[in-house]
């Protein structure tokens, strides 16, 4: 299934210059949805997943409906003063701005395996402090998935050699 047509792009926002790529009209979409959803379930399937963690908010939104098709948790990942106990943190660079991630300390279990989904793949800020989180606390990430990739960008550097998964790509 081709999921580009559900994909709105706002120009000039958060900031002039940026093309905000919004996944709103896939998640409206039943059928595109259960697709983009479905498919990062059958990149999991072979990787021994046991914790789903997703960056606030759209990772949120694909990542629980993943972790519940695989019958498995899901961890938030959240901006300060979010997550009511103990947490680690990382900050990262994001293509506008810098700013903080947080994680709950007992989120992640030593030597869990851990699949980190979000929407977007841009800058790699996001899912490199998230990575960052994950490996402190004792964690594998052993894969990562996003419904879209900015060409361009260099996201995928933030991955190091970890194995990751994209359903479309857009220019950066």
């Amino acid at each position: 299934m081709n999921l580009t047509p559900y994909i709105a792009s706002i120009e000039n926002y958060p900031k002039e210059g940026i093309i905000f790529r919004d996944i709103s009209p896939l998640m409206a979409d039943g059928k595109a949805y259960s697709y983009a959803i479905r498919e990062i379930c059958q990149y999991a399937a072979d990787k021994e997943i046991d914790m789903i963690v997703g960056p606030e908010a759209r990772g949120f939104i694909i990542g629980c409906p993943v972790a519940v098709e695989l019958g498995i948790g899901f961890a938030p990942v959240r901006k300060p003063g979010k997550l009511p106990r103990e947490v680690v943190s990382a900050d990262y660079e994001k293509e506008y701005g810098i700013d903080t991630l947080t994680m709950h300390a007992d989120a992640i279990k030593p030597g869990q395996r851990v699949m980190i989904v979000d929407d977007l793949l841009a800058t790699g800020g996001t899912v490199k402090a998230t990575i960052e989180m994950v490996e402190k606390l004792g964690g594998i990430v052993a894969g990562c998935a996003f419904i879209i990739e900015l060409d361009g960008l260099n996201g995928r550097n933030a991955l190091k050699d970890i194995d990751y998964k994209v359903l479309m790509n857009f220019p950066g």
